[in-house]
């Protein structure tokens, strides 16, 4: 399953002057909000959450909520994803893989979910 996200980083910007780290943590954790750059790495996280509850098919919601997930990066400084038990458990989810790009205006995302009960990628005829 993938699902993708665009937001133009002015909204974000917006956002953080107006409110500062109280907009942030509406759907970011404390650990997420300490390796956030700036307004356009706060508004590729959020292309981030809400890509993968697109590619989930729930949207955010009751089922998934911004705090159910959590960017973090490796070693080599790429983007991951944590997810909550309950994401996980709910959905099966065995492997995710995501991509975060911005450049002008915008930030864009991409998320891919594999589950556990994802149906073979190819069908025969």
């Amino acid at each position: 399953m993938i699902g993708i996200d665009l937001i133009k980083t002015s909204r974000m910007h917006k956002l953080m002057e107006r409110f500062g780290k109280k907009a942030l943590l509406r759907f970011l954790c404390e650990e997420e909000i300490e390796i956030v750059k700036n307004s356009k790495s706060a508004a590729a996280y959020w292309a981030v959450k809400e890509a993968f509850s697109k590619a989930l098919g729930t949207g955010i919601g009751a089922r998934c909520n911004f705090h159910d997930m959590k960017i973090y990066k490796n070693k080599d400084g790429a983007p991951k994803l944590a997810l909550s038990k309950k994401l996980v458990e709910e959905f099966q989810i065995t492997d995710t893989a995501l991509s975060i790009t911005h450049d002008g205006e915008y930030a864009v995302a991409v998320v891919s979910i594999q589950t556990s009960t994802t149906p073979d990628k190819i069908q025969e005829f």
